[in-house]
């Protein structure tokens, strides 16, 4: 007899296979559009060629198409890459991998290797998650990249960008411009910076690929990011970081994820977001703390932590069963280890 939870075979076409590839780029900010994933990898080409790193800019879609070929020569579950959900940790890993290391031949042979990692072991973090109802969001990008940036140090074939060893003192310096203009620039960076990108221009391509899918994400990313700058601002966190955006990235996605990813649109939703978006910026001071020793970034890191704790207590802010393992709002459950079939291929 025929049950309804046979998965669903897989057809490869290359129209689906360059959607899919596109929405995973869209997906970093929970967006499955094709669309939105065109112009978030116009607006790093943007940004990684205006500072003369082009290394970023290719480093992302290379990633990007490493960790979206990883789910189909595997056998991950289709509708995963038809939806974008393979490649969007691999893009971070490739914008990630020449920002903090050389752009030597190794270096690249690296990041196809661990951009196809992250796509194996989301499978394996949700399988652990989806246990607490929760996701295990871009954590596969965060955990491989500093396993990757830590291995650097013994492995010099790939060797860091900055031969500099971490400081245990957290240094701070710089000043902030209180002009409208500049505050406008910070703010647009803290949403490039999603990207590792320090551009406000690529800031606006990415507010303006989030509308094109979701207007309430752009919205979400814009108060999140607005937010943080202030919040940030009013505790004196080092001014060299608040003008390049780096208290806005890991706030933007935790805004949009609280905002209108896990949950639906509405006032309750809207102060949770915004709590979570405030908690998010002293995560991510107390994670740079916590980092710095080891001379590693925190990537998404504050992003991921700060959003499972506000996704744990599993409050019904709305509707909606508290089962947040699944941003796909399909209504479907994240798979898990126990209910994949044998045959599955």
């Amino acid at each position: 007899m025929a049950t309804t939870d046979q998965p669903r075979t897989y057809v490869f076409s290359l129209q689906g296979a360059v959607r899919g590839t596109l929405r995973g780029s869209g997906q970093v900010m929970f967006q499955q559009s094709a669309w939105t994933g065109i112009l978030f990898l116009a607006g790093i080409f943007w940004g990684a060629y205006n500072a003369g790193a082009p290394q970023v800019a290719w480093g992302s879609l290379v990633g990007l198409i490493a960790s979206s070929f990883a789910g189909w020569i595997i056998g991950e579950y289709p509708e995963d890459g038809e939806d974008g959900l393979w490649g969007f940790n691999g893009i971070l890993v490739g914008c990630a991998f020449p920002t903090f290391l050389a752009p030597v031949p190794l270096m690249w042979v690296a990041l196809i290797f661990c951009s196809m990692l992250t796509t194996w072991m989301r499978r394996g973090f949700n399988n652990v998650s989806v246990r607490f109802k929760i996701n295990s969001l871009t954590f596969p990008f965060v955990f491989l990249t500093w396993v990757f940036l830590l291995s650097a140090r013994v492995l010099t074939g790939m060797p860091l960008a900055d031969a500099d060893s971490p400081a245990l003192i957290i240094h701070i310096g710089g000043e902030i411009d209180w002009s409208i203009q500049s505050f406008v620039i910070y703010w647009l960076k803290g949403i490039s910076q999603v990207f590792l990108i320090n551009n406000a221009v690529t800031g606006l391509i990415f507010l303006v690929g989030l509308a094109v899918c979701s207007l309430w994400a752009a919205i979400y990313a814009a108060v999140g990011s607005a937010v943080a700058l202030v919040v940030a601002i009013a505790f004196a966190a080092d001014p060299a970081d608040v003008t390049a955006g780096l208290f806005g990235f890991s706030p933007v996605l935790t805004a949009i994820a609280l905002g209108c990813t896990f949950y639906k649109v509405n006032w309750r939703t809207a102060l949770w977001a915004i709590t979570g978006v405030v908690a998010t910026v002293f995560i991510q001071a107390g994670m740079d703390a916590l980092m710095t020793p080891w001379g590693l970034p925190t990537l998404t890191g504050p992003f991921c932590v700060a959003t499972w704790l506000f996704l744990l207590p599993l409050y019904k802010l709305d509707e909606n069963d508290p089962d947040k393992s699944d941003w796909k709002h399909t209504g479907q459950k994240v798979p898990t280890a126990k209910n994949v079939t044998a045959g599955k291929n």
